[in-house]
């Protein structure tokens, strides 16, 4: 597949605090999300939604001539959304309290997650439920402000891989690792239906959180960044230029997980 420039779009779900830009927001949810959208319990949680709604819809008509109220959307048996009918794009979505983002491509699979830094020190808590012994051990031989920064960094890779395949928690999360040093890149387990070298990944850092891309593509692509306030201003293009894009050569071939 061509290497086409992937974009990623951000929002800030505290900019729907405003009454007029929520409203705006609303009007553009198919009756369906509008009734997820009434079932939270919680404002914070509803926003989250609401903004990733209208960010979605928003950012796909950036690179379409259709209104953002119209686009409709399917989900596979894992929750992994998609437009229906296909009109060549692919996009991926991820949402914190503070921060939502989508990531579009051309037709290649992408997959993206987004964590707040605040949320390194819990992760790190729960490193040997949700990494493989290889991220392990590279995790284990790191200390104090390096090593919750790396446990970060894993777990939006690996949420982000997850994402891009499709297949949620159902791949088990111990049978693929991104590590980095002399070995760096994702290593896949056998029988996970894939293979690494068709994947690149990167890390951004955006309002104080992390953001990982994944991207099956066979070099790596240009990234766009657009920053959204939703109705309250016109979108705006981020400077980019600087990711790094992994692995930055060939993976080595690894014993089996």
């Amino acid at each position: 597949m061509n290497n086409q420039p992937l974009n990623l779009w951000c929002a800030y779900p505290d900019d729907l605090l405003s009454e007029p830009v929520a409203e705006s927001c609303a009007s553009l949810l198919s009756e369906d999300e509008r009734a997820r959208w009434h079932r939270f319990r919680f404002a914070r949680h509803a926003r989250e939604f609401l903004a990733t709604r209208a960010l979605v819809r928003t950012a796909l008509s950036h690179y379409r001539p259709l209104a953002p109220e119209a686009w409709r959307f399917q989900v596979n048996a894992h929750g992994k959304p998609a437009v229906e009918p296909s009109c060549g794009l692919r996009f991926n979505l991820s949402n914190s309290p503070g921060l939502v983002v989508c990531l579009i491509s051309q037709g290649a699979d992408v997959g993206v997650d987004v964590e707040p830094h605040e949320r390194a020190q819990k992760i790190a808590g729960l490193a040997p439920e949700v990494f493989s012994p290889r991220e392990l051990a590279q995790l284990d031989a790191l200390h104090g402000p390096e090593r919750l920064d790396r446990a970060l960094s894993l777990w939006t890779l690996k949420e982000a891989y997850i994402k891009a395949r499709g297949l949620g928690l159902s791949l088990p999360l111990d049978r693929f690792s991104f590590l980095f040093g002399g070995v760096e890149g994702i290593h896949l387990a056998p029988g996970l239906g894939d293979q690494a070298e068709r994947w690149r990944f990167c890390l951004l850092e955006h309002a104080n959180h992390r953001i990982a891309l994944m991207a099956a593509q066979s070099a790596a692509p240009e990234v766009q960044i657009w920053e959204s306030r939703l109705f309250s201003a016109p979108p705006k293009q981020l400077p980019g230029g600087g990711e790094i894009w992994f692995p930055r050569k060939q993976p080595v071939s690894l014993s089996p997980l």
